[in-house]
């Protein structure tokens, strides 16, 4: 009579805690943020929330843990958000970012890109959840880096699009590789923008934001490049009509 034997497996969560256990090897040296920013290092403690490439939350680990290339070479992936904000000539606030920054300084990019944390309110383990949370993160960091206050730019006037997974390196150190979701909204809104995240804005045309594209001296973000390359010049032509047809999209895509 043949025994049968059932192995049971625990799966040991990736939190801040047993990150370094899980990967021994994972960079997590002090070095990297020497001659940086000061107030820019204290953001890179920051808690975000590691995903698997489905999107599900299976760990968090600090900013600084989740940018550096070494890392971003073993698998490590984390959530994000990009907001386009447009006024109501349909116009899309663009910003640049400021030197200080420790990844991608001095590029344009669009009005707001960062991450949802570890926190109750910016978190989700299913789709609608997620999507509130990251609505959640992007009204506080609107605030933080452009001043825009939390009530010209309701939650309910986010909308959500999809997600895009994309990985990219800054310059050899530091990187990304997010599962970044796309938000929209129309507001007209008031700017008092941090010195130490943004050095300019600009609000722009369709037609104008391809002039720019073509300027060599102007450095742009790879998210961003690789959003208006696929679909954000469709979507904005459907920013006043249709462009529900493009909401609440299931399937992540893949932009490798």
């Amino acid at each position: 009579m043949s025994t049968t034997v059932t192995e049971t497996r625990t799966t040991v969560p990736i939190t801040a805690e047993t990150i370094l256990r899980l990967f021994p090897d994972i960079d997590t040296s002090g070095d990297a943020l020497e001659g940086h920013d000061e107030e820019q290092i204290r953001l890179m403690d920051e808690v975000c929330i590691v995903t698997d490439e489905d999107d599900k939350p299976i760990g968090t680990a600090s900013k600084k843990l989740c940018h550096l290339m070494t890392n971003i070479d073993k698998g490590l992936l984390h959530r994000a958000f990009s907001v386009f904000l447009f006024n109501d000539k349909n116009e899309l606030l663009l910003q640049q970012r400021a030197s200080e920054k420790i990844t991608f300084p001095d590029m344009w990019t669009n009005t707001c890109c960062s991450h949802p944390l570890s926190v109750s309110t910016e978190t989700g383990s299913n789709l609608p959840d997620s999507i509130l949370g990251v609505k959640n993160a992007a009204r506080r960091k609107l605030d933080h880096e452009l001043g825009i206050k939390p009530e010209q730019v309701p939650i309910e006037d986010f909308h959500f699009l999809t997600r895009i997974h994309y990985k990219a390196p800054s310059d050899g150190k530091w990187g990304e590789h997010e599962i970044d979701y796309i938000l929209f909204i129309k507001a007209n809104v008031d700017l008092n923008p941090s010195p130490n995240e943004v050095q300019a804005t600009q609000y722009v045309s369709a037609e104008k934001l391809k002039e720019l594209f073509k300027d060599p001296s102007l450095k742009f973000t790879p998210w961003f490049k690789l959003i208006c390359e696929s679909m954000l010049f469709e979507w904005w032509e459907h920013l006043d009509s249709g462009l529900e047809k493009y909401e609440n999209e299931q399937e992540i895509r893949r932009m490798l």
